[in-house]
């Protein structure tokens, strides 16, 4: 099965994605590891469109089973169409933007982060760029440019809230892909 599973920054998409991946034993795969250029600084050279596409192409794409997570609503018209569910994380923005400070923290140190701090000012904007996500005037990733593409797919998607743990979020999925399976099996 090719499953994607996306949501706002800070949701768990990725820990999650890999929680699924492991439980179903295929492989998975981020989008940040096709958007972003390796770089010293990471997350701050985006990798062209084309050539991330062409990488995930020689990466996965054409396989049978995997997991990707993370979000490619803008540049995502060739690849929905490998998916065969799709996942849609959410959770309370309060404690979504708590997590973000915290892996932020993890990631770069707090000196990093503190005013005059080597990472500081990204960082502000990085917190700033999150917090608009609830906010349907937003011009970057949102819910709304969420609710809106999912619209658009041609696969099952699942809804999901993070604050479960994974290994509860995973039991969940198991659950509704089952439900998924059976009513496809009862129509054919």
């Amino acid at each position: 099965m090719r499953i994607h599973v996306f949501g706002a920054s800070g949701s768990g998409t990725t820990t999650f994605g890999r929680a699924l991946a492991s439980r179903f034993f295929v492989p998975h795969h981020d989008t940040d590891e096709y958007y972003w250029e390796p770089t010293e600084i990471p997350f701050s050279k985006k990798r062209p469109i084309a050539s991330r596409l062409d990488l995930m192409e020689s990466m996965f794409l054409g396989r049978s089973n995997w997991v990707l997570s993370g979000s490619l609503v803008s540049w995502s018209a060739t690849i929905t169409p490998y998916f065969e569910l799709a996942i849609f994380l959410t959770l309370d923005n309060t404690e979504r933007l708590k997590r973000i400070q915290q892996r932020e923290v993890i990631r770069c140190g707090e000196d990093a982060l503190a005013p005059g701090g080597s990472r500081y000012t990204a960082y502000q904007n990085f917190m700033a760029w999150n917090s608009g996500y609830e906010t349907s005037a937003f011009n970057g990733r949102s819910r709304k440019l969420h609710e809106d593409w999912m619209k658009t797919l041609s696969c099952p998607v699942i809804r999901l809230d993070s604050r479960s743990g994974t290994s509860d979020l995973v039991k969940e999925t198991e659950f509704k892909l089952s439900k998924i399976f059976n009513e496809e099996n009862r129509r054919s």
